[in-house]
Formats: C-alpha cells, structure tokens, sequence
C-alpha cells in the first residue's frame, strides 16, 4: 500500500485520524487559505481540503495525501479562526442565540485521482453571557479552532444542539467520509 500523509499539522485531526488505526506522517501543506472572490463557505472547504491534498501528494510521489478543511458559518458569512482572545470573544458573542453551519471537507489524492467528500454540521448556540464566554475561552484557549470552541471539551456547554451525520466532523475531520474515500484509495479497514 502506498504511504498515506495527512497533509496537516493539526493535532486535532492526526489524533482523529489515529483512530482508524493507520500508519500515516504529518506534512504541513503551504496552501493559501484567502477566500476567492464569490467562495461560499462550503466551497470553500472543499477548494481547500482539495488544494493542500493535492499539495502534499505532488511533494511525495507515490503516496497519498489526505487534506481537510473546516469552514464555520453565520449568516452566510464565513468565520476563520481567532487566533486572539478578543477575536474569540466576539465570535462567540457574534453566535450566541443564533445556529452556525460548519462545513468540513476531506479530500484523499495521490496527485492523479482524487477522491472528496464533505459534511455538515448545524450548532445551535445558547444564549451566552459575557462572563461565560470569557470563562470558557480563559479555560480552554480555542483560538486556533473555526469558531472559537472545542466541541470535544467544554465547548460542548455553550451548545444547545449539534445535528450531523458524523460526529468526528466538528472536530475537523469527519472520519465516515476519510474511512470511505481512504478504502476508495485501497486501504483496508475494518
């Protein structure tokens, strides 16, 4: 079987990706993450888990890559990752009472086929406080995850429901979708 890189440097999704029980290396694929002009979110997410698979499988030939991307969405609008404390206070003061669409994309390539898929995932926020949103972000530090929480942690607090068809895609990887396209690839998985 050919190697098989996770073309991200997230330990979210390589400890996600850890669970199918593969061997896999990490690569971090330089991929501009700006949006296109017209780039609706969930195209987005597919354009980018696409481009750093792709990326990742043209510097390592004869393996294949998996690339993802998560898109979080409100209002039609996209949000990007924090990255400050501020910025992650206004996100979340931003979804507070409101429903926020995460598309996530997964992408597996060897640079000549390329298998995608994508999920959706629909978050209804509770209506949050100041001090609660401040709370959490003091005690989680998301500033590097779309949306500015961790489901898998306490941000699970700040949700009144989550619908999807896979629960692993919040996190950044939906594995349903990567355990299809990776047996698509010629993995074999249980």
């Amino acid at each position: 079987m050919k190697p098989l890189i996770l073309a991200s440097t997230s330990r979210y999704r390589a400890e996600l990706l850890n669970r199918l029980r593969i061997s896999f290396s990490s690569a971090a694929p330089e991929v501009d993450e700006t949006p296109l002009p017209g780039d609706l979110p969930a195209q987005l997410a597919q354009r980018l888990a696409a481009a750093k698979a792709e990326v990742i499988a043209r510097q390592h030939p004869g393996s294949w890559a998996i690339g993802s991307d998560q898109v979080a969405e409100l209002n039609g609008q996209p949000l990007g990752k924090p990255g400050t404390r501020e910025a992650a206070c206004r996100q979340l003061a931003a979804m507070s009472g409101h429903e926020v669409l995460f598309h996530t994309a997964v992408c597996v390539s060897d640079g000549t086929t390329r298998h995608q898929a994508s999920d959706l995932t629909r978050v209804r926020f509770r209506t949050l406080q100041s001090a609660e949103i401040e709370r959490y972000i003091d005690a989680e530090q998301p500033l590097d995850c779309a949306g500015s929480f961790k489901c898998e942690g306490l941000g699970i607090t700040l949700f009144e429901a989550i619908e999807n068809s896979d629960p692993t895609a919040l996190i950044g990887l939906p594995l349903i979708q990567t355990a299809r396209l990776l047996r698509l690839a010629g993995y074999q998985l249980p």
